[in-house]
């Protein structure tokens, strides 16, 4: 009986660690962003998932915001038709960041060399993204902007492009991490942008 005894308590020890190692764990954090233009502003949420020491943010972008910032408060109705032409797109920004606050296109953290990881995010990162709406449909990522900031912010941004999403339709952000390889991440928005 002892040995019984014995070889269970093994069993679960075995079992114990065996589960925790390697398994890196992920933090889900969310906060409001302001995007804030000279007589107008929305509030919107932006979800951060930390994993393997790098953060991810994705930020819900009110598509007001560049219309007013590309054509400015002086014609109103223009604004108000443009809206209503681009109102089914989304745009997400998409923010990168290492808990050391080191260049994330490093080799150390994407095996390629620097050319290479900038080129990926310049030209080829917007084939890793792809929204999923409430009702199941899923959207490729149409294309991305990469922001460079040439090594000035501990960070990395991309502005993601998707098209015909109805207006209220809530969606889920999909991200095949190919660049860093820390797998699928999911962001997940439930909250549209609000003007304020």
């Amino acid at each position: 009986m002892k040995i019984w005894y014995g070889a269970l308590w093994m069993l679960l020890c075995f079992f114990a660690f065996s589960c925790n190692q390697g398994g890196e764990t992920v933090k889900t954090d969310s906060a409001y962003k302001f995007f804030n233009l000279e007589r107008a502003g929305w509030k919107s949420k932006a979800i951060s998932q930390y994993f393997s020491g790098m953060g991810y943010t994705a930020t819900l972008v009110p598509i007001q915001y560049y219309l007013i910032k590309e054509k400015g408060f002086d014609n109103p109705s223009e604004i108000d038709s443009l809206y209503e032409a681009y109102k089914t797109e989304r745009v997400i920004e998409m923010e990168f960041r290492h808990d050391s606050k080191d260049d994330l296109l490093k080799k150390a953290y994407t095996g390629r060399n620097y050319e290479a990881s900038v080129k990926y995010m310049a030209f080829s990162m917007s084939k890793d993204f792809m929204a999923v709406t409430k009702s199941g449909d899923t959207v490729q990522c149409s294309g991305a902007v990469f922001e460079r900031n040439f090594k000035l912010a501990p960070y990395k941004k991309l502005l993601l492009h998707f098209g015909g999403i109805p207006e209220d339709e809530q969606i889920q952000l999909v991200y095949q991490d190919q660049l860093f390889g820390n797998g699928i991440i999911k962001f997940k928005f439930t909250e549209t942008p609000l003007k304020l």
